[in-house]
């Protein structure tokens, strides 16, 4: 029984691990509506999300029952068998949520253990059938196929009703209230304050008081039994306070529902997915403790898991305590977070996620059956639609800080409100449905229902729902596949696959902690650029100059890597420049969208001063272009094996290598240190690159002529040449508008 003992410790251990990964991807799913709406500072968000949680977890001990007997019958297992189960899923849970967490997708910690459980479970019992010489068909016997198969059904259906709430409830609210909805609040806002309060009452407090740890069964009955009193007169309380406020004094009544809907989500999440953390460990230390009691524990099967269990408070209590520590110190939940703010965003900016021709395709299909349903509806009624939900009448939307959020203050109350339904709905069933899923979901509903998914913006939001959404059934596969064989390994080998695969979760988590920490320094140093809250011109222009100083030195050093390892015909080097471009490419996106802003803020009477701007968008994108294809044509030459240039090529190219750089190099120096301009010396370098590249063509003529250089190596070259000229005349162009436009200190 050593082994076991040891086996239900590390369980235990797993568990702990499990609540810090799983809180990592999960805090997304409370937090984004209350951080993108920015409704109080950030440590006011935490405190109450961290309440929500503490009393969550303890409407959690009824959902606790589907680690136990939701996916298998345990009855039809030994001990040693439910351990071996129990250790897969953990050991694959924990791996596979930090690598999610890592790379910033939130992924479904319900699917995970759902298909994790059903992994494990299916490679037991398809070894005790091989064993005992029976027929795969009998696999049925041993998994619990209904509970199973409601589950997984109930999960994709929240998916759908999520979305579909999500849109029609914000279509409704925003029609009501418009984009110019603090007006309109005057009015009804009391009611509609009521009635989001009544929900969270109802989904939270009666649906989840069935799961309740420290609730009797009494109380239990009398609340089911007065539910409609308890929710009319919540309705009328909840109505009558907003609307004094409402009148009587200037607080933003979304403010509290938003707030208090925070409080309502975190509750769910924890009552909800903490069985998701702690319910396998709890599992496994109830198995063991009732096969040590048994004269023979090794050879007794597990009917008591069948029976209903009721967790103790306090430990529901402690596994919160590290749920609050997480959310708080975890680098990775806000790494996640960014994403669906991201693609939930009001307003523009430089998008998280790239075009792909799936997402053409919707678009293209969505916009077109848009198209028929316009044309199809009566004026009259277009118009009063139109002039309802008209971004353009509101107000300037800005947070407590000053700053702007992602999206208004409505919609976030009705993001919050709606995955509370669905989430507490779902619990009062004992359905593990996916918080991660439907809070999504519903934010993308009601993003479409806002408008925040234009013409310029939707190709790349539905990029990134995909690849979410993509995520979500890659988790599954997963979950099933690697459960499945580490169940296997630690069946036939015992203590050392344990070890082994201990080991293994270890190296990768460490592995991830060090991807997970480059990304965000990349990333900090990007978004850093950003002038989101910069409200002056004078500060935008001189920033935006210091941002394409840095831009250029960083051309410099990369053109320069790239040059060096094309003539050592180092692939690796190559490949890793050629998977910089695209954190370059952004780079350039967030200077160029701080240009606009900067337009933006400038004198708008003087269009003469302003048109100059204008031209470093323009020679910023030709700088970009031309360094990304030069980085690109290296890479696929060399990774198709091509061959490498010649020595002569070689020595004329390092020659136009030193001039570019230098050029940018200069630049840079200037811009930052707000040198003056020494015209002439930059001028001149701009025409020794003309001349060496005219020279240069003259002699690779030559080359082709005499059959030294073969079509590839031509075309490689040509392109170093041709590119290396359009980054040098448009530096120079840079540069032109920096003399323009600059105003020294002092002068």
């Amino acid at each position: 029984m050593e082994i076991y003992l040891f086996a239900v410790c590390v369980l235990i251990g797993l568990g702990i691990l499990d609540l810090v990964v799983g809180v990592s991807n999960d805090a997304v799913n409370f937090l984004t509506s209350s951080i993108g709406s920015r409704v109080a500072p950030h440590n006011v968000i935490m405190i109450i999300a961290s309440l929500g949680i503490l009393v969550g977890v303890t409407f959690s001990s009824g959902m606790m029952e589907v680690a136990r007997k939701g996916i298998f019958h345990p009855q039809l297992f030994l001990m040693p068998e439910l351990v071996t189960i129990f250790l897969a899923v953990m050991l694959t849970d924990v791996i596979l949520l930090d690598l999610f967490n890592t790379f910033g997708l939130p992924t479904s910690t319900t699917v995970s253990i759902v298909f994790e459980l059903l992994g494990a479970a299916v490679a037991v019992s398809l070894i005790k059938l091989y064993t005992a010489g029976e027929g795969f068909a009998h696999l049925v016997d041993y998994i619990n196929t209904g509970k199973a198969l409601m589950i997984i059904l109930g999960i994709l259906l929240s998916v759908i009703v999520a979305f579909v709430f999500g849109a029609l409830v914000q279509a409704i609210a925003r029609f009501a209230f418009t984009f110019d909805y603090l007006k309109r609040m005057k009015k009804c806002g009391g009611i509609y304050g009521g009635f989001a309060l009544s929900i969270i009452l109802y989904f939270i407090l009666i649906k989840g008081s069935k799961g309740a740890s420290f609730l009797t069964p009494e109380a239990i009955t009398w609340i089911n039994t007065h539910t409609w009193g308890i929710l009319l007169g919540g309705f009328v309380t909840f109505s009558f306070l907003f609307q004094l406020l409402v009148t009587f004094t200037r607080i933003n009544i979304l403010k509290p529902i938003v707030l208090i809907g925070t409080f309502g989500l975190a509750m769910a999440f924890a009552a909800n997915d903490l069985v998701n953390f702690i319910g396998v460990p709890l599992a496994g230390l109830s198995a063991y403790q009732v096969a040590d009691m048994a004269m023979d524990p090794l050879t007794m099967t597990m009917e008591a898991l069948q029976k209903p269990i009721r967790s103790n408070t306090y430990l529901l209590l402690s596994a919160g305590g590290i749920m609050l520590i997480t959310l708080w110190v975890s680098k990775k939940a806000q790494t996640v977070t960014k994403t669906t703010l991201s693609l939930g965003r009001q307003d523009e900016g430089v998008e998280r996620f790239g075009a792909s021709g799936i997402s053409r395709r919707v678009v293209r299909m969505a916009y077109n059956q848009f198209e028929l349903v316009r044309r199809v509806t009566p004026i009259f009624f277009r118009r009063i639609v139109t002039r309802r939900l008209d971004p353009a009448v509101s107000r300037p939307n800005t947070a407590y800080d000053g700053s702007t959020p992602s999206f208004d203050l409505l919609r976030a109350s009705v993001n919050l409100i709606v995955a509370s339904a669905v989430v507490s709905f779902a619990t009062s069933l004992k359905l593990p449905l996916s918080t991660t899923y439907v809070t999504f979901m519903v934010a993308m509903g009601s993003s479409l229902s806002d408008q925040a998914w234009g013409r310029d913006s939707a190709v790349y939001r539905v990029t990134g729902v995909l690849m979410v959404i993509g995520g979500w059934f890659l988790t599954a596969v997963m979950a099933f596949s690697v459960s499945l064989v580490f169940a296997v390994a630690i069946f036939y080998l015992r203590l050392p696959a344990i070890l082994a695969l201990l080991a293994l979760a270890s190296f990768l988590m460490f592995k991830s902690y060090h991807v997970h920490f480059k990304r965000e320094e990349a990333e900090e140093a990007v978004e850093a650029l950003n002038l989101e809250n910069v409200t002056d011109g004078a500060e935008a222009i001189r920033t935006s100059f210091d941002q394409t100083g840095h831009f250029l030195r960083e051309i410099s050093d990369t053109l320069d890597q790239c040059f060096e390892a094309a003539f050592a015909e180092d692939r690796q080097r190559l490949s890793e420049a050629n998977m910089q471009t695209n954190r370059i490419q952004r780079w350039a996106n967030i200077i160029i969208a701080n240009i606009f802003k900067t337009l933006q803020l400038l004198d708008k009477a003087d269009i003469s001063k302003t048109k100059k701007y204008s031209r470093t968008i323009s020679a910023l994108q030709n700088i970009t272009e031309s360094h990304r294809d030069i980085i690109k044509r290296s890479h696929v030459h060399f990774a198709n094996t091509h061959s490498g240039l010649l020595e002569v090529q070689k020595e004329e190219l390092r020659k136009i290598k030193t001039t570019v750089t230098r050029l940018l190099w200069n630049t840079s120096i200037m811009l930052l240190q707000r040198k003056k301009v020494d015209y002439d010396y930059i001028a001149s370098q701009n025409r020794r690159l003309s001349d060496l590249v005219s020279e240069f063509d003259t002699n690779q003529i030559r080359r082709i002529q005499n059959n030294e250089s073969q079509t590839n190596l031509s075309m490689l070259f040509y392109g170093f040449l041709e590119n290396c000229t359009q980054i040098s005349d448009h530096t120079q162009e840079l540069l032109n508008i920096f003399r323009e436009s600059f105003i020294y200190p002092g002068e």
